[in-house]
């Protein structure tokens, strides 16, 4: 495992739906994926689970055996995993050089002041979160492709991912909800203005998890991040997407994701309507090389039958 993501977030930010589109693109790009998931209070993942705690102990089990709640079972089952670190280890060997997913609980608790995830992957490979820990650290704001249906924004993308003067959008939260001009939400606010402007660490990439643009973006700025370098398994296929990983194709700066998510979003959802019809055409009907084989298409397995010109020469190798 000599690579590998430590994914965290609160309940509901799209962690383990996130672990299911990057090991979708993770694979279609050639690099070889696994997914750990550390959360026993998920039952139902959608995506293939490597390892998984609830083999070693289950939410349901702690809360009826020890009669703790919800937040309380998750980190009883924490701890249960640091007094079981051989269990992990042993499953982590067994997955090689795999590039590897860590789907996380949501609990909060579990970064700010408990201990046992932390001392487990001090003891694997050293992993760790942004201040507790070593570990580069990216902030991503997640389902970006929903940003529309919220309304308009007061300031454009740029301002929430770069984190900008934030003391310019405390007008408007007194503005959308009357609580916030009350003296102590002022207060509060006020103070974590302060606090992140002080910090002066954070940003945000976006994403939209079903967009593969959006998706290779974030790849980039996390093997940026990570120091990722490409293993010699990588790079035997020769698909649109691995060679954009590659060559290092340029992604989508906020502008893009502005334009793409926000200000015409539904220009193109209809582009890209068109283009899924023309593409099931031309599967329909194939079309023939010259000596009569089917033509074999990278850009057809990429989805982009239609898209403008990469400027990236695909050669086959045999």
């Amino acid at each position: 495992m000599p690579f590998a993501q430590l994914v965290i977030g609160p309940p509901g930010s799209g962690k383990s739906t996130y672990c299911d589109g990057m090991h979708q693109f993770l694979s279609a790009i050639g690099r070889k994926c696994s997914i750990v998931n550390l959360d026993p209070a998920n039952d139902s993942t959608s995506y293939p689970c490597a390892l998984d705690i609830r083999s070693l102990v289950t939410l349901e089990e702690i809360m009826s055996d020890e009669g703790l709640g919800p937040n309380g079972g998750v980190l009883y089952a924490l701890e249960e995993l640091e007094h079981n670190k051989e269990w992990l280890e042993e499953g982590l060997k067994g997955l090689g050089e795999d590039y590897v997913l860590f789907d996380c609980p949501g609990q909060v608790e579990a970064f700010t002041h408990h201990s046992s995830l932390r001392n487990v992957f001090w003891r694997i490979q050293k992993l760790g979160a942004m201040l507790q820990m070593d570990l580069p650290h990216l902030n991503v704001l997640t389902k970006i492709d929903k940003l529309s249906s919220y309304g308009p924004l007061p300031f454009n993308l740029d301002f929430y991912t770069e984190v900008q003067d934030l003391s310019y959008i405390l007008p408007h939260l007194a503005a959308e909800n009357p609580v916030m001009r009350h003296a102590k939400f002022e207060g509060l606010n006020n103070a974590v203005v302060e606090l992140v402007e002080d910090f002066g660490l954070v940003g945000f990439e976006t994403l939209a998890v079903e967009d593969k643009r959006s998706m290779m973006t974030l790849l980039q700025a996390i093997d940026r991040a990570g120091g990722y370098a490409f293993g010699g398994a990588e790079g035997a296929n020769d698909t649109v997407w691995q060679v954009a990983m590659r060559e290092g194709m340029p992604g989508m700066t906020v502008g893009d994701v502005q334009e793409r998510w926000i200000d015409r979003k539904e220009d193109f959802d209809e582009l890209e309507r068109q283009e899924r019809e023309a593409e099931a055409k031309a599967h329909e009907t194939p079309s023939l090389t010259e000596d009569g084989g089917e033509e074999d298409s990278d850009m057809e397995e990429a989805g982009l039958v239609n898209a403008p010109d990469s400027g990236i020469n695909v050669v086959r190798r045999t």
